[in-house]
């Protein structure tokens, strides 16, 4: 029946302006490219109809027979479907596929990357630097941000999942957010149901933290499992953690980019050399290997690891061989 009407009307359509040369031209002219040179964006706005569509496009010299579209878009059904939003127009595109597009909602589509390791406040920069989201949440401090995503009292630090986010324009600052809440908090709690057993945390967030840590500690995918081990250990002993990204974090903007000796005394809630236990909050967005890493942590006796500068660590059982390990690695470079 769909088929009969679309002939039924392709035929009043030929009869109404002249025979079937008509329909034949119209068909030619659907499967022919539109004359676009480069890319650009187009925008229909909510209300508008297929005729204010195919008229603005022949203002911009995109559609030259504006009426053809809107025969077509007739014949095919699809006249009073169109859909607002941003469509990106490219060279080779045809007619068939701009209205396939205006009508199935295929709008312009924009990414924004928040990398592992991130801060809270580094992944707000990010949002705000993109001129494709709408802001919303400039102005406030985090404890506003969360009570607005509708989770007040709550620290923003490690909440949010590091990703590359698909947006459309004018998605706001907000969306992205809470998107990136949700998938966090769905990973947090697969792997925290799969967790190994004797875990020395007490809750989801405590292994939060712990991935938070190991995330700053090394990007060597491998190296992950055998620092969360190290940890691990260290807090089933009552060791003091003893990591430099939990310092440096506590410092703030204090910190100049060089770590000294005083600051490893500085007492802040973050400074694990001077306070024994987790941090009270996560000090980064943890990935997914961080997460999994925290929860699943290599078996071994490492208690201690050092930088060897090349962005690989050496892990030591005893404080002997970790002591002769920094003399090697840090205490001696570049002699």
């Amino acid at each position: 029946m769909a088929l009969l009407r679309k002939l039924v009307g392709a035929l009043i359509i030929a009869a109404s302006f002249g025979g079937g040369w008509i329909l034949m031209d119209l068909q030619q002219y659907v499967r022919t490219p539109l004359p676009v040179e480069i890319s650009q964006s187009f925008t229909v706005a909510p209300g508008d109809n297929l005729i204010t569509v195919a008229e603005t496009l022949r203002e911009r010299g995109i559609v030259q027979h504006p009426r053809y579209l809107v025969w077509y878009a007739r014949w095919q059904g699809d006249a009073d479907h169109i859909q607002a939003g941003e469509y990106v127009l490219e060279p080779g595109l045809t007619p068939a596929v701009l209205l396939e597009r205006l009508t199935q909602g295929g709008v312009a589509q924009y990414a924004v990357t928040i990398p592992e390791g991130w801060t809270f406040r580094q992944m707000l920069q990010a949002l705000w630097r993109n001129d494709k989201l709408r802001p919303t949440l400039q102005g406030l401090d985090d404890e506003a941000i969360m009570a607005r995503l509708g989770h007040p009292g709550e620290h923003p630090e490690g909440r949010f999942f590091p990703d590359t986010y698909i947006f459309t324009r004018d998605t706001t600052d907000a969306a992205i957010l809470s998107r990136a809440y949700d998938a966090m908090a769905r990973r947090l709690a697969r792997e925290w149901a799969q967790r190994a057993p004797g875990l020395p945390y007490k809750t989801p967030y405590e292994a939060l933290i712990m991935a938070s840590i190991i995330e700053k500690e090394t990007a060597i995918p491998e190296e992950r499992a055998m620092i969360a081990g190290v940890f691990v250990r260290r807090l089933q002993r009552n060791m003091r953690l003893q990591t430099d990204p939990t310092v440096i974090y506590g410092l703030g903007e204090d910190f100049d980019g060089n770590l000294r000796r005083r600051d490893l005394k500085r007492d802040t809630p973050y400074n694990t050399y001077v306070r024994r236990g987790l941090p009270p909050t996560p000090i980064a967005l943890p990935g997914a290997d961080s997460l999994h890493a925290a929860l699943h942590p290599a078996p071994g006796d490492a208690l201690y690891f050092v930088a060897r500068g090349d962005g690989s660590h050496y892990f030591s059982a005893t404080i002997e061989e970790h002591n002769a390990a920094v003399r090697r690695y840090q205490l001696n470079r570049g002699n």
